[in-house]
Parts: C-alpha cells; sequence; structure tokens
C-alpha cells in the first residue's frame, strides 16, 4: 500500500479538543540510550509517528518518505539515571534505590510502563525502532502489548476471582510509547507455586501487593477482552515463543494479538483445521527425519486439499471443539487420493525437519465465560420490559421493620424518599433510555444523552432505574462491563469539582478502601485531557465509563468550561466515555449554552412531560398497594379513591408535580391516623389549605408590588437562564420589563430608580427571602455584576404570586 501525500489529512482533525502536544523533535527520551545497529530499516510510515508529529512534520514541510525508521532488537539504558518507581500495594510502599539490575531491555520482556494510571501497568515489548531524518533528532519509541491488572478492569464487572499479583493478558491492545515511559523488568508466571512466598497468598481484590528486591513477579493465566468482561484460557510461555519465532511485518503487533475461537477468520480457523487434519494424517519418525523410503511418510499431495468452505466444515469439528487428549487418538478421515507426481530421486541424506508454523493464537473462553456468551447471544439488545412491571411488591424500601398499621405503613411509602423499584407512567422513557446508553457501552462509543423536564416528573429516578439495569446485566455478564460515577451540581462544592470525581473513575482508585484522592482540580483536568486525547498511551483500560451529571443546572459557569469538556470527551477517538446529562429545562442548550457547547452535546435527548391526573393517582395507588403486602385482605383503606383523585387533580392543574401530591397524601394520612378512619376529600382539602396558608405563603401575600415584581423577576431569570445565581444588573432589567406586564395602571405609578430597587432588594435580603454575595472582593466588583439567589422553594413562590396577582401573573410565571 502506497504512502498518502502530505498533504492528505492523514486523521480526524482535533481543532478544539484537548490533547497532549509532543511534537517530533522535542519528544526525546530523557534518559540517555544506547542502541545498538539497526535489524531492519525501511521507509517512515504514518503508524510509526504520533498523529502531534505528522502535524509538526506537516508545518515544516517535511514528508514523511524522506525519514527512515530504524527498528533495534535491544535498548539500553545508563545506570545511573534509571529512574525510581513506586511498588505496588496498599501497603509498606517504598522507593526502589536507583540501581537496576539490568538496563537493557529486549524484544519480548515484559516491563513496567508509566501510565496515566495511579500505579505503573505492566505490557511486553513488542518493537523497538527510531525516526532518522537529515532535520529531525532520532527519538526512540517502544510498541508495547498491555497486560491488565484488576484495578485496571471496570468496577461493575461480573465476580471474577483472581489470586494475588495475577495479571491478564489483553486481547489486541498495544500501544507506542516513548522509552523513557518503562520504568523496569518484571517477570511473569503461568502457575500459582512459582510465585515467590511473600507474593503468594490468597485471593484479593487490592491488585498485586509489593514484592522484595527490584524485580516484580506476576501471575499470568488468562487473557481477557476488558470491553466485554470475557475471559480465555492461554499459555503465556508459547504465546511468547511463538510471538519471538514468527516476528511478522517489522512494527506490526499481528502475532502478538490474539482472538477468540468465535470471533477468529474464517480462513484462519479453515488453515487451522486442515493444518490439524494434515498433522493427524502425516506420521513422522521419533528421530525427527524424514527418509524417501520410509512407507510411514507422505507427502502434502497424497491427498486432495480441499479448501472450499463446504468441504471443511462437512462433518468435521473445529479445533476449539476437539480435546487435547483426543488429537493423537483420532482416526483419520479417510479420501480419495489425488494423482501422485512424478518426482527426481533426492539425496538419501537425512533433511532438517521443518520447525512447526506457529499461527496466531486462538484462545478459547473459559466455561464461565462461554455461558455469558450463550446468554448474551439470547438476549442481544432485545426490548426488556422495564424492572417490576407488576408494580405490587416491588419496592426498595423494606416494610419489615414497620409496624403492621395500614397508616403507618403508608406514610412511610408515601414519603419522597422512598423509591421503589418500579415507575409507573415511566416505562416509555425508561425504554428509550435504557436502550440508548446499552447501545453506547454495547458499541464502546462515547457519546452524550441530555434529559430534561420540570421538576418531580421522574427524571432521576428514571436514569437511576436503568443504571440498576445496566449493573445487573453486567454482574450476570449479559452486557459490556463499566465504570460507573454520579456528579449531582447541588452536592459538590464547586463545578470544576466533577474533574477529581471523573478522575478517580477512570484512574482506578478505589475510593471505598482508599478514600478520596487528595488532588486539586486544575491537576483532574490536566490528567483527564492527557487520558482522553492519548487514548492508546494512557493506559490498558478500555472499558465504557457511565457518568450520570445530575443537576445540569448547577453546573453551568459563565466560561461554560467544564459543561464543554464533560460533552467533548465523549467525541474524542477511543473515549469510551458516555455522559448522562439530566436538568430541569428543556430548552436549556439553546437558552444557555455556546454554540461549542451545544454542538458537543448531540441529538440524542428525551424531555420528561408533567405528570397528569391519571398518571398522579396511579402513582399513588401503586405506593399504597405496595404498603398493604403482608396485611389482611379486609384491611381498611387509608385514603378514599375520591381523595386520590383530588389531590392529582389540584396538583396536576399547577405543575404535574409527583413529590407534590405524595406529600399531600402523606398529610393526609398523617392528619387521620390517631383517629384511624378513612381519608376523604374534606381531609385532603385542610390539608392543601393548611399547605397554602403556610409562613412561608403568609409572608409572600404580605409583601409588597414592588417586592413580589422582583421575586418574579428573579424566577423568570432563572428560568431563562438555567441557573440559580442572577446578576443583579439582569435582575434590574428584568424587574422594568415585569413593570410592562404585570402591572395594569402603570401611567399612575412612577418608574423605580436603581436606588430604589436597592431599597427593594435590601428589603428581601433582610427577611431572608433572597442572598446577596459579599465580602472584600465583591466589593471590588461593579454593582451591577453581585450575584443574587433566591431562598425560598420556587414551586411555592410560583403558586403564591400566582394566586395573589390572578391569571395575568401566572401566566408570565409560567411561560
Amino acid at each position: 500500500m502506497g504512502l498518502k501525500p502530505v498533504s492528505t489529512p492523514l486523521r480526524r482533525s482535533r481543532r478544539g479538543q484537548p490533547i497532549v502536544s509532543v511534537p517530533l523533535n522535542t519528544a526525546r527520551a530523557k534518559i540517555p540510550l544506547d542502541l545498538p545497529e539497526p535489524v531492519f530499516k525501511r521507509t517512515t510510515r504514518p503508524q510509526d509517528l504520533y498523529e502531534e508529529d505528522i502535524e509538526a512534520l506537516n508545518d515544516r514541510d517535511i514528508p514523511i518518505e524522506e525519514l527512515e525508521t530504524h527498528f533495534y532488537d535491544r535498548l539500553t539504558k545508563t545506570s545511573a539515571h534509571t529512574e525510581r518507581l513506586k511498588t505496588y500495594g496498599k501497603k509498606n510502599r517504598r522507593r526502589s534505590s536507583g540501581v537496576a539490575l539490568d538496563d537493557t531491555y529486549r524484544v519480548g520482556d515484559t516491563v513496567l510502563v508509566r501510565s496515566s494510571s495511579i500505579k505503573p501497568s505492566v505490557a511486553v515489548i513488542v518493537a523497538i525502532w527510531s525516526i532518522v531524518g537529515e532535520e529531525v533528532q532520532p527519538t526512540v519509541r517502544v510498541l508495547i502489548h498491555w497486560f491488565l491488572t484488576p484495578s485496571d478492569l471496570p468496577r461493575v464487572r461480573a465476580s471474577h476471582s483472581h489470586e494475588e499479583n495475577e495479571i491478564y493478558y489483553s486481547m489486541q491492545s498495544t500501544a507506542v510509547v516513548l522509552a523513557s515511559s518503562i520504568l523496569n523488568k518484571c517477570n511473569i508466571v503461568t502457575t500459582v507455586e512459582q510465585l515467590p512466598e511473600d507474593g503468594n497468598s490468597s485471593s484479593s481484590s487490592e491488585g498485586p501487593a509489593p514484592l522484595s528486591n527490584h524485580i516484580h513477579t506476576f501471575l499470568c493465566r488468562s487473557a481477557t477482552d476488558s470491553r466485554r468482561g470475557i475471559y480465555y484460557a492461554i499459555s503465556w510461555k508459547e504465546l511468547l515463543q511463538n510471538a519471538l519465532c514468527n516476528p511478522g511485518e517489522w512494527g506490526s503487533p499481528d502475532v502478538w494479538n490474539i482472538y477468540p475461537v468465535e470471533e477468529a477468520p474464517k480462513k484462519q480457523r479453515e488453515s487451522r483445521t486442515s493444518h490439524k487434519k494434515r498433522k493427524m494424517m502425516k506420521t513422522i519418525p521419533e528421530d525427527g527425519y524424514k527418509s524417501e523410503g520410509s512407507s510411514s511418510a507422505h507427502s502434502d499431495d497424497d491427498y486432495k486439499e480441499q479448501d472450499d468452505a463446504e468441504s471443511v466444515d462437512l462433518d468435521v469439528p473445529d479445533e476449539s471443539d476437539i480435546p487435547e487428549s483426543e488429537v493423537e487418538d483420532e482416526v483419520p478421515v479417510p479420501r480419495t487420493p489425488s494423482k501422485k507426481r512424478k518426482r527426481t530421486k533426492t539425496s538419501s541424506l537425512p533433511s532438517t525437519p521443518r520447525r512447526k508454523r506457529a499461527s496466531k493464537g486462538l484462545a478459547a473462553p473459559t466455561p464461565h465465560s462461554k455461558a455469558a456468551l450463550r446468554a448474551r447471544a439470547k438476549k442481544k439488545m432485545t426490548v426488556r420490559p422495564p424492572p417490576g412491571a407488576d408494580i405490587v411488591g416491588n419496592v426498595w424500601y423494606s416494610l419489615e421493620n414497620i409496624p403492621k398499621d395500614p397508616w403507618l405503613r403508608a406514610m412511610h411509602v408515601l414519603h419522597v424518599a422512598s423509591r421503589p423499584e418500579a415507575l409507573p407512567c415511566r416505562e416509555e422513557e425508561y425504554g428509550k433510555v435504557l436502550r440508548s446508553v446499552e447501545e453506547l457501552v454495547e458499541e464502546g462509543s462515547g457519546g452524550c444523552v441530555y434529559i430534561s423536564g420540570v421538576p418531580g416528573t421522574g427524571k432521576t429516578a428514571t436514569v437511576h432505574a436503568v443504571v440498576r439495569e445496566l449493573k445487573r446485566m453486567a454482574e450476570h455478564n449479559e452486557a459490556n462491563p463499566f465504570t460507573y460515577v454520579e456528579i449531582n451540581g447541588l452536592r459538590i462544592p464547586e463545578p470544576s469539582a466533577a474533574y477529581g470525581l471523573l478522575w478517580e473513575a477512570v484512574s482506578g482508585h478505589n475510593v471505598a478502601k482508599e478514600g478520596h484522592l487528595k488532588i486539586s482540580s486544575k491537576e483532574a483536568l490536566k490528567n483527564l485531557s492527557n487520558y482522553f486525547s492519548s487514548r492508546d498511551r494512557a493506559g490498558p483500560g478500555g472499558h465504557a465509563c457511565v457518568v450520570l451529571m445530575d443537576e445540569l443546572d448547577q453546573l453551568m459557569t459563565t466560561k461554560q468550561d467544564v459543561v464543554y469538556n464533560f460533552f467533548n470527551w465523549p467525541t474524542l477517538v477511543g473515549s469510551r466515555l458516555v455522559v448522562l446529562a439530566v436538568a430541569n429545562t428543556m430548552d436549556l442548550p439553546e437558552r444557555v449554552m455556546s454554540g461549542r457547547v451545544r454542538s458537543r452535546l448531540g441529538m440524542t435527548r428525551f424531555n420528561f412531560q408533567p405528570y397528569t391526573t391519571v398518571q398522579l393517582e396511579k402513582i399513588v395507588k401503586a405506593r399504597l398497594a405496595s404498603a398493604k403486602e403482608g396485611l389482611p385482605e379486609n384491611s381498611q383503606d387509608v385514603i378514599a379513591p375520591d381523595g386520590i383523585k383530588f389531590a392529582a387533580m389540584k396538583v396536576s392543574s399547577i405543575s404535574g408535580d409527583a413529590r407534590r401530591v405524595l406529600d399531600i397524601c402523606r398529610r393526609t394520612v398523617e392528619l387521620v391516623q390517631p383517629r384511624s378512619k378513612t381519608a376523604r376529600i374534606e381531609d385532603v382539602k385542610q390539608v392543601i389549605k393548611d399547605m397554602q396558608n403556610s409562613p412561608t405563603a403568609a409572608y409572600l401575600r404580605d409583601l409588597s408590588l414592588h417586592e413580589r415584581i422582583m421575586l418574579a423577576a428573579i424566577l423568570k431569570c432563572i428560568k431563562r437562564e438555567g441557573v440559580e445565581e442572577i446578576r443583579w444588573g439582569d435582575l434590574k432589567k428584568q424587574h422594568t420589563a415585569y413593570l410592562n406586564t404585570l402591572v395594569e395602571s402603570l401611567d399612575l405609578m412612577r418608574r423605580p430608580s436603581s436606588g430604589e430597587l436597592s431599597v427593594v432588594l435590601d428589603s428581601l435580603l433582610a427577611s431572608r427571602a433572597m442572598l446577596c454575595e459579599d465580602g472584600p472582593l465583591v466589593a471590588r466588583k461593579p454593582e451591577d455584576d453581585r450575584r443574587v439567589v433566591l431562598n425560598l422553594e420556587h414551586s411555592e413562590v410560583e403558586r403564591v404570586l400566582g394566586e395573589v396577582g390572578g391569571v395575568k401573573w401566572k401566566n408570565n410565571l409560567n411561560s
């Protein structure tokens, strides 16, 4: 295949994406290297360079064809510059003394490599080369094939026990790194008995433990496809020997890749089957030589080869299905011999036997993985009903410790903090979100899913149900494993703190055992940018990461850099990052987000409509039905059906908030519980009246006109901008605009000045209805740049202002 012209873009442009710039002439190893004479030379190819190197060459107008790639069988580091590295394990962490046992690294050596993971990663050296040219400085590159430690595997996966210091060979995961990234050598053993005494202990999930000396020893008995969570039994010694005996094309990792039996190319399976049958038909003397007169020695032409698919597959089992104990004893399949060709007499001297040709490794899955593959084939991408479709009895909360009092149990299940497994009236949205996220995880591609809707419409509960189902499928090997992290905008001190939470997830840090990382937001952002922009060089982990960004409105900043980065990283090649963004505003991207952020969001959006009267009734009845589980059949109803319907009608006409109707019904049950009677419409009306006459409602009704207009103005600004903090200058503009729409006799009223509006604000600040930022730093800002927030419940303010102001106020507040 010919090389592409330099002017033709070789890869997708990354303009506007965070990348790590590594120019060719500055990416030299930081330690002195000694290289032998090259064993092979050829013209440089694009795959020999980083993308940043190609861009640097294009900027300098240096054609790739003028460069030359020199391959070596080893490299040597200077002992005085041997780098110190941190040993594995949580306990007794220490640094090496800086004296290396052997500074020479050869092709086939297993080494520790510096990666984006917190601990060094394990890899095997596949190739070593340098780029040589007149106008560039030589840069030594090392092609490695990754191993995976248990900490590199996804958090949500099927349980798989492992020995201490056990690692897994990756199927087809390679990377090109600088020679300076190689830290030290390590040993690989294939049995537990070969582990040293201080590294052989019971099963552990913490990963490799610290070992004595400088050479670490690891156990490798299996290969794994971390993206799918499937394990394959391999022999590391045979794989290493075959790869070293058959180096293949220089700089190509093909001979180091292994393929599952069910995924091997058809021609490869057929050639192996033919080779197996030829092996069964041949008889080679014990001395290893083949003589002309030997009647037991047959040539390859004694039997006609049938390479077409029909003849190969006809009653001939695949090699993977033949037990090793039966290979030599199997009776050959008789065939019609082809006409022998005349041969010239050869020398009677014994000839050297041909070495057995080694082919690419085909790995058979373990019995547990075979069962998982069969289960996936049956359930792959099928439409599944939401969990708990029968609704009754499927609840997360337990009623075992609740007395068998219908009213107490009803108050327990009607509490807004009680989260049932079943989600009535959201089956359609649940199915759509589940299919979208499952497709992204199964394909191994990144993407964003935007979920919007007014508060109380079941957005977060639906997403949590989707994540629970995906976790269940991954733990039962019915879907690809993944790592999950939840970021709530209301639970972090500042938006930039989200970087640290995401970095803990992708780096494999165990928060439950080791606590949160002590890392700044700036350092976490730098690590994430390096991780996603240099995916192959970042480390061996290749699984998906699902991030739930709840309360996205609270993560919006002036520069919108946090939201932009989280939406941009899934678009990078190989990121495998899936972002679920949940917000309370449907048109938040169009109104608030800038063009560059909106373009990264994508088109996968789901909007949750407010609940209707029928849906609210169904939600309340479903919870009350679950509360009657285990009670006598003739148990008294705690709320009459007409009372539930009245509460649902009242809430659906205002907001459609399910939390509101649950709160009303719970307070109604609490009201009638001392009398052990069934709540009727009159009781529901009394509760609604008491809630409307709350201290907050009484305070809002006693406010002056301009104070109520200012509260309406800040509600409008919050809906328009999607953030809680509003500039004082924007609030004054909205207050003036509302004077034209909310006040009927504006001609008889004088427009307030800026100073008078400040007096109105001071009045609301004194009653703590609103809050304003303060401090020495704020004093230096212009007055209009100060930020103010509403300190009251938004729905309560909107409801009371609509009741006091009438239809015009209600329409403006709901728009």
